[in-house]
């Protein structure tokens, strides 16, 4: 069984900065996409960020040179750092994984429970 847990949200004020990590675990083959979705109230979900198993990094134009998203492979980590915040980006984050689970022979997605960042003063 395959999970992913968030941590790291919470409230922060305007102009400031929160570091979110997902930690993959179970049974696990192999990792390859990951990324940061979030949700605000009425809004439907939409990519923050993702990284490749190998390749480049890519990010919403809205959290470009703002947020950077990196993942420790060792440790099935996947992190965002979040810097300079505005209430707008006050949403439920939530960690997204493509990857091959033991028993499976092909690549199935995951999602984490989601974590409550709220930007505000």
């Amino acid at each position: 069984q395959v999970q992913l847990v968030e941590s790291g949200g919470g409230l922060v004020q305007p102009g400031g900065s929160l570091r979110l990590s997902c930690a993959a675990s179970g049974s696990i083959i192999r990792i390859y996409a990951m990324g940061w979705y979030r949700q605000a109230p009425g809004k439907q979900r939409e990519l923050v960020a993702n990284i490749p198993f190998r390749g480049t990094t890519d990010y919403a134009d809205s959290v470009k040179g703002r947020f950077t998203i990196s993942r420790d492979e060792a440790n099935n980590t996947l992190y965002l750092q979040m810097s300079s915040l505005k209430p707008e980006d006050t949403a439920v984050y939530y960690c997204n994984a493509g990857l091959i689970a033991s028993g499976y022979a092909y690549v199935n997605e995951y999602w984490g429970q989601g974590t409550q960042v709220t930007v505000s003063s």
